[in-house]
């Protein structure tokens, strides 16, 4: 069995988040509220005889520059080969393409690339040896518990409090903001009951400094975590630093490949770890990371605010964590779904199909993608 065809597919679907006071803000960040349509880039690998993967690459406004990656980089490398029929096999020709490309770098678009076409992989693998993914990976559970990923309210204490509620009356027990004033999260805070586990994900406004100080104060809120306070983001002695301050500090989604985990380890930089699948490398890199985090008893909670096979990729990974861990799920309302399990509830069945069990709507795809190549071993078209 071999490559034959590989697609890359550029969606952008409507969505819904429910604020009531609507904002003009740049909409660089996924969780602004100046977006209406999120995107993803799909990825589609089919063999000579038929048999279809789907993978994902990061990611939002910068998929052009993935889909680019792609189409001139990545893809050309896995045209014409045999389709892996062991984890070690398709390990060793993940690397292989990793090594002929390192010269564009480890990260970044080119890794994004690599990493829709490692899930596509996996998603292949799983048909071929007659396995869900996450029966592959060696969980015991196919339902997995969830928590809801709010938007940016763009700190306002009212807007922020109306929206929390609303999550936790949907039934949401675990809730993540993305905002970055205490008053917006003192005012989560107090909107929900005390059981309810609150974390809070900054993006990387502040220096060591200031996030210091900021952090001492959420000391008294006890959230869950704060994910990713400090610029640069890499900056592993200054997060260590936060970390001494008072509130758990997370961190993961923009470190350099699996790799690029081991200096926040031994540093003690944090408290939990956030792969996020569609950028570290895929699963096999996810996977190292895991292995990785369990032999320093750190905690793995993958970082997921994407909607494609990546979101699904990531569900069967975090059935193989712990059964604490929940799926990361953007609190939104997309219209219409790209596939049944986008209709976000408290907690996902996970596909009983072999493989990933990605099984996007033809019609969805057919109306809402931006662009749409394929590549193939006889000719390549657009």
């Amino acid at each position: 069995m071999k490559i034959s065809h590989i697609e890359v597919i550029r969606l952008a679907i409507p969505f819904a988040s429910d604020r009531q006071t609507p904002v003009a803000e740049t909409a660089w960040n996924a969780a602004s509220p100046a977006l209406t349509r999120m995107e993803t880039l799909l990825v589609r690998i089919t063999t000579d005889d038929g048999h279809q993967g789907w993978g994902e690459g990061f990611g939002h406004l910068c998929n052009p520059v993935t889909a680019q990656a792609l189409e001139s980089l990545a893809i050309p490398l896995f045209l014409g080969k045999k389709v892996p029929e062991s984890r070690e096999a398709l390990a060793a020709l993940v690397s292989e393409a990793e090594k002929a490309l390192h010269a564009f770098g480890r990260s970044g678009p080119v890794r994004y690339a690599l990493s829709a076409i490692d899930i596509a992989l996996w998603d292949l693998l799983g048909q071929h040896l007659q396995q869900p993914l996450w029966q592959l990976l060696g969980a015991t559970r196919s339902e997995i518990g969830l928590y809801a990923s709010l938007v940016s309210y763009n700190n306002q204490p009212e807007e922020v409090a109306h929206q929390v509620k609303r999550a936790w009356q949907a039934g949401f027990r675990t809730l993540k903001l993305h905002e970055t004033e205490y008053a917006a999260i003192a005012a989560a805070k107090a909107a929900l009951p005390a059981e309810a586990r609150l974390m809070v994900d900054v993006n990387c406004p502040w220096t060591v400094a200031e996030a210091s100080s900021r952090a001492r104060q959420l000391a008294e809120l006890k959230l869950g975590w704060l994910e990713e306070p400090i610029w640069p983001p890499d900056d592993i002695a200054g997060l260590a630093e936060v970390r001494r301050a008072g509130t758990p500090i997370a961190a993961g989604e923009n470190i350099s490949g699996e790799w690029g985990f081991e200096t926040y380890y031994s540093a003690g930089a944090v408290d939990v770890l956030q792969p996020s699948v569609a950028k570290v490398g895929g699963i096999t890199a996810a996977l190292r990371v895991m292995e990785q985090a369990a032999s320093y008893g750190i905690k793995v909670v993958p970082h997921c605010f994407y909607y494609g096979a990546g979101l699904l990729a990531t569900a069967h990974l975090v059935a193989a964590l712990p059964a604490d861990i929940q799926l990361e799920v953007p609190y939104i309302r997309f219209s219409p779904l790209l596939y049944p399990q986008l209709d976000f509830k408290p907690t996902m069945q996970l596909p009983a199909t072999p493989g990933l069990g990605f099984q996007p709507d033809a019609d969805v795809l057919k109306e809402y993608t931006l662009s749409h190549i394929t590549l193939s071993t006889e000719a390549n078209h657009v």
